[in-house]
């Protein structure tokens, strides 16, 4: 691979109108990107949504990624937040509600879901949340209490249930993305819509975390990183940008999986830096993997940032290479490498 086609691979772009457009064609041909998510709600079903998909994975040519095939993911959780709905994909209740059942018949439910996403050409699930949010706060709780979207109110119970979903979705070959560490059912804002959320109250070693070393037990292969920041953590930086954080990922709780960003261009938490290019190095720097970049044109700028970057700052460009590796050995499991 290029450099530019390694960097390609450290972005997830979205799909407008989760349609393949002219503009996403040009730019994976251009600036190699190796990973498209369906960004809109639709009824379409399982049928119209792998047309797109199968039109996606047709980019993977030598020239734009190396042969190697895309990451398709979509917001599957269940309840508010199912993006893919009608025939093939049925109903999903809410985390809330698959918290209340019994985590062997969750996980065959998981694995029911997981084969109608697979029918679609879905193979990357941005779920299910291990945030845990405490008893009696839901209706303070913007991100997840309010819309229901915690497997429990205690780490026993969330990590379960949600570790069950994971260990379904992976039966089916889906992919799943354990969010958004270090959690966020104690912060009162929704960071998609609001800037300066910050938990006072998260610690390194607190039992909260517990959920999350559920699902890395479980073999989650991706976590997202949450927009908030944490001030018994790092109180100087967002979670994303935090290099304590990735630390704390990476070596207390052992994950070595693929760490991917919530959306660096479109989310109201990071307008306070107002360089696009920035928030993904930023991101890099920490000790991050997998970038979502919000609008294609922002996308564009970052792309291009990195790959000008690498060729003056070797220490960077290892973090580059590493994190695709990383990328890279994460479709090697889902078979999205092809040799020759």
């Amino acid at each position: 691979m290029t450099e530019a086609q390694r960097v390609g691979q450290l972005f997830l772009i979205g799909l407008v109108d989760d349609r393949l457009d002219a503009a996403t064609v040009a730019a994976i041909a251009t600036d190699h990107f190796g990973s498209v998510w369906f960004t809109a709600q639709t009824g379409s079903g399982a049928a119209a949504i792998r047309v797109v998909a199968d039109a996606v994975q047709a980019q993977a040519t030598a020239a734009a990624t190396a042969n190697v095939r895309f990451l398709v993911a979509a917001n599957q959780e269940g309840g508010l937040i199912q993006s893919l709905r009608g025939p093939g994909f049925g109903t999903i209740p809410s985390a809330l509600v698959q918290g209340g059942l019994d985590p062997a018949v969750l996980e065959a439910d998981a694995a029911r879901w997981g084969r109608g996403l697979r029918a679609g050409g879905i193979n990357l699930n941005f779920a299910p949340v291990f945030d845990v949010v405490p008893p009696g706060s839901d209706a303070q709780n913007q991100p997840i209490g309010v819309l229901q979207r915690e497997y429990g109110h205690d780490p026993a119970t969330a990590g379960s249930h949600a570790a069950a979903f994971v260990r379904g979705m992976a039966a089916a070959g889906i992919a799943t993305t354990a969010k958004h560490f270090p959690g966020l059912g104690r912060v009162l804002g929704n960071t998609d819509f609001s800037a300066g959320v910050v938990d006072d109250l998260t610690t390194s070693d607190d039992p909260y975390l517990g959920s999350f070393r559920s699902g890395i037990a479980a073999g989650v292969p991706f976590v997202m990183l949450a927009l908030a920041t944490y001030n018994q953590i790092d109180p100087g930086r967002l979670a994303a940008y935090s290099p304590i954080v990735i630390h704390l990922l990476r070596e207390q709780l052992g994950f070595q999986g693929v760490i991917v960003s919530d959306s660096l261009g479109a989310a109201a938490a990071v307008a306070a830096e107002p360089i696009p290019e920035q928030r993904a190095e930023d991101f890099l720097v920490a000790g991050g993997d997998l970038i979502i970049p919000g609008p294609l044109p922002i996308a564009t700028r970052m792309a291009r940032a990195i790959v000008s970057r690498t060729s003056t700052d070797p220490a960077f460009a290892v973090r580059v290479n590493d994190a695709a590796l990383r990328v890279l050995a994460a479709k090697e499991v889902l078979g999205l490498l092809r040799c020759g």
